[in-house]
């Protein structure tokens, strides 16, 4: 999942979520809800926009802020193998979120998806997809869905 909408540096020097970016965010959050998603694992990059994503996530599906990882590793320019060596890190952990930021999520996902060529998954803030593997680490992972922001708010409502 890409972060939702942040406010401007200007108003916000840590770049945190905006109104709009924090109402997206737990439209998201009910959706997933809804359909049933669990987490046994959240990671979320250290920026404030990310942490704040992963949080209200977490409370709409039930997930134990405590338990949210904050780590480097989904950062917006960490290598897509540095994000899949953390993942397959988590012990025992079979659904995993990650809050990050572009160009990490897609290039993660591009990663777990094919080798050789790129896949394209166009993320956009709020929006979130389901990736199914087998282990990792690996380049045969299986798209199961992606839902824009304006899709989960009306599964949400």
């Amino acid at each position: 999942m890409q972060h939702g909408p942040a406010l401007p540096k200007e108003q916000d020097p840590e770049e945190g979520l905006g109104s709009e970016g924090k109402e997206r965010i737990h439209a998201s959050g009910q959706a997933l809800k809804k359909m049933g998603v669990t987490f046994d694992a959240i990671l979320s990059s250290p920026k404030k926009r990310s942490k704040e994503t992963a949080a209200i996530v977490a409370e709409g599906v039930g997930f134990p802020l405590e338990k949210i990882i904050e780590t480097k590793n989904v950062k917006a320019m960490a290598p897509p193998e540095d994000t899949v060596q953390a993942l397959s890190e988590l012990s025992g952990a079979q659904r995993v979120l990650i809050a990050g930021h572009l160009p990490s999520v897609a290039e993660v996902a591009s990663y777990l998806l094919t080798e050789g060529s790129r896949a394209t998954v166009q993320f956009e803030m709020g929006g979130c997809c389901c990736i199914d593997v087998d282990e990792l680490p690996t380049h045969s992972g299986r798209l199961r869905w992606y839902l824009t922001p304006a899709q989960l708010a009306l599964i949400a409502s």
